[in-house]
């Protein structure tokens, strides 16, 4: 169900990554429903297939990439906009998981989740900055995480790379202010999705209890994050720019 209509986005394409499952696939569906094109991205080509077959609408494209680093990340999408014509928006829900001590951790995996997130936000930064890549008046959208503003114990790697999208939004809002391209994250609580329940196995009942807790109205589900998504990237956003969306069911106010 959207509260948003079928022409919301209409005539647009948009470009969503992580699209094969999660916040990334519930943000592909309703902007297909809203009537966008959009061009789902995700890492296993079978699974961002399966996705796009799902999408209501037509027109819309499935590519697999894996994206880890502002170069690779800048070129792909430079030859999309090439190919496909340029964007309306960009939905960066593409990531990876990482909870692990300090003491544990190794400059592989620290690229790994900096990669997913930070240098692939930056890169696809660069490649909107291009000419013909992405329309005046556009929008780009990070994930971020409540990670990036509360600390936990293990997450030391993911914070990092949370925090850096918060203050990239920041500066990049600066620059693309004079195509009026808004430039906006949103720093999620828990939501219940394939990679929570991952992580849901490594815990006792009894914590994951508790951390439901923290969130004043529990554990949130995709679509709650994808209407946000949507709100930033069509017209009914049009006057935010620079700033991170708090969608995490009360749990950064306590």
């Amino acid at each position: 169900m959207t509260v948003y209509s079928d022409t919301y986005l209409a005539g647009g394409t948009w470009l969503v990554t992580g699209a094969s499952s999660g916040i990334g696939r519930e943000t592909a569906m309703l902007v297909a429903a809203c009537g966008g094109r959009v061009i789902a991205a995700g890492r296993d080509a079978a699974r961002i297939d399966e996705a796009v077959a799902a999408l209501p609408g037509s027109g819309h494209l499935a590519v697999s990439f894996d994206l880890h680093d502002v170069d690779a990340t800048a070129d792909w999408l430079k030859a999309l906009a090439v190919q496909h014509g340029p964007f309306s928006g960009v939905f960066h829900a593409a990531g990876v998981e990482a909870i692990r001590p300090v003491r544990l951790l190794r400059q592989q995996q620290v690229q790994d989740v900096m990669g997913a997130s930070l240098f692939a936000a930056l890169g696809i930064a660069r490649a909107m900055a291009a000419k013909g890549a992405m329309l005046d008046g556009g929008a780009l959208v990070f994930m971020s995480s409540v990670a990036g503003a509360a600390g936990q114990a293990g997450m030391a790697a993911y914070s990092a790379a949370k925090a850096g999208i918060d203050g990239m939004v920041r500066s990049l809002a600066c620059e693309f202010a004079p195509r009026a391209i808004r430039v906006n994250a949103i720093a999620a609580g828990a939501v219940r999705t394939p990679m929570h329940e991952r992580l849901a196995r490594g815990a006792t009942g009894a914590a994951m209890d508790a951390y439901e807790q923290q969130h004043l109205l529990g554990f949130g589900a995709a679509a709650d994050v994808a209407h946000a998504a949507a709100f930033l990237l069509g017209p009914a956003g049009r006057w935010v720019t620079g700033t991170t969306m708090v969608v995490d069911g009360g749990y950064l106010c306590k």
